[in-house]
């Protein structure tokens, strides 16, 4: 039974619930929803805005929205990927294998004084696409941890404490 206890598989489980828990899709949903509204708003007004910018704020308005683009994407794909877990389509360690062509890390953003220059509506798309990024991160933390940290013998409960201590970590 202690053999049981301290088993790969039971980790796994605990990963992929994860993937399958209402905070999940409610983070789905938002990243999904996000994404269609900057596609929305770069091709519409963001464009408009974007003509009558002066010209070094034109060059920052490029560049975030590049950013902000490239950001979203990856975001995208990761929760994709893990959407592919929940409906059964891979298995964790495939997400896992796969999630190595995602990076999450954040690209540094322009001075503070040129945002305050860009578009009121380029900035809050920035700002919630920064806010979606931390909580991916910490969910690829709780999800993805090293499950190389072996319990003491005794308490099989430690990697999974770990865990949902980095869930918690900013």
């Amino acid at each position: 039974m202690s053999d049981r206890l301290h088993s790969e598989p039971a980790l796994v489980q605990f990963s992929e619930r994860l993937t399958n828990s209402a905070a999940f899709g409610a983070l789905f949903r938002e990243g999904m929803d996000l994404v269609e509204e900057t596609a929305a708003y770069l091709d519409g007004v963001g464009r408009s805005e974007a003509k009558v910018l002066d010209r070094s704020v034109s060059l920052t308005y490029a560049t975030e929205s590049m950013r902000l683009t490239t950001r979203l994407m990856q975001l995208a794909s990761w929760l994709l990927l893990h959407r592919a877990v929940k409906e059964g389509e891979m298995t964790l360690t495939q997400a896992n294998r796969e999630k190595t062509k995602v990076k999450l890390s954040a690209a540094d953003p322009s001075p503070e004084e040129m945002l305050l220059k860009l578009p009121e509506q380029l900035q809050i798309l920035i700002t919630r696409s920064m806010v979606l990024q931390t909580k991916v991160r910490r969910l690829d933390i709780s999800i993805h941890a090293a499950t190389t940290t072996h319990a003491p013998i005794g308490n099989p409960l430690v990697p999974q404490l770990n865990r949902l201590k980095a869930a918690f970590e900013r």
